[in-house]
């Protein structure tokens, strides 16, 4: 059973979804209508993960607020966009946000991606892979196939650490419970091992990190 908190601004989409959701191993822990609504309420409600409604707003500003918001560093986050916004998908997915489909996904897809994204993968819609993969920062086949140089600096075992639990999709928030450190010590971590692996985001960091052998699947 995972639980799923649900944002979105129209009351008619919120219980639409609500109602989509009503699936075995699926339970709707609480909604709201915008972010600031949701962060006021985390607190009060665990889950696994949220999904966020974006239609009707314009789509970058949007995104810009949800990216800022840091929510997807420390949840699994899935955000549905309208068909046409799918193209400025990649700065979400590179922000951590683990999915964004489009708002006429099947109930079926989206109760699977919600439990893909709770088990801490990244998922893509069958229309997106073809023109986008490339797009949301994974390697070609050139790119995997050329031999990567040797780190500057080697990682420290507490980094090492901290990439495995970014490997297996672990929030800054839990890494933090598990390591018994502060959310800060693991954003400082996570910026460290981002320079000595030269990545830009913590999903190029595992694609470096997984070619590089230096962590688990």
């Amino acid at each position: 059973m995972i639980s799923v908190f649900i944002v979105a601004a129209s009351p008619l989409v919120r219980a639409g979804l609500e109602n989509l959701l009503a699936a075995p191993r699926i339970e709707v822990a609480a909604s709201a209508s915008t972010l600031d609504e949701l962060n006021g309420n985390l607190a009060d409600s665990p889950v696994d993960a949220i999904l966020i409604d974006s239609t009707g707003e314009p789509f970058q500003p949007f995104l810009d607020s949800l990216i800022a918001s840091g929510l997807a560093s420390d949840f699994s986050v899935v955000l549905l966009a309208e068909p046409r916004s799918l193209a400025a998908s990649s700065a979400a997915l590179s922000a951590g946000v683990r999915a964004v489909l489009p708002n006429d996904i099947s109930p079926e897809q989206l109760v699977a991606a919600l439990q893909a994204a709770a088990s801490g993968l990244l998922v893509l819609h069958p229309t997106q892979v073809s023109a986008q993969v490339n797009s949301h920062g994974f390697a070609s086949s050139a790119a995997r196939s050329q031999p990567l140089d040797e780190l500057t600096e080697a990682l420290t075992p507490r980094e090492s650490e901290v990439l495995q639990m970014l490997a297996s999709g672990v929030g800054n928030k839990e890494i933090a419970a598990k390591l018994a450190i502060s959310e800060h010590t693991v954003k400082f971590h996570v910026a460290s091992i981002l320079g000595k692996l030269g990545a830009a985001s913590r999903t190029e960091a595992v694609s470096l990190a997984i070619r590089r052998g230096l962590v688990l699947l």
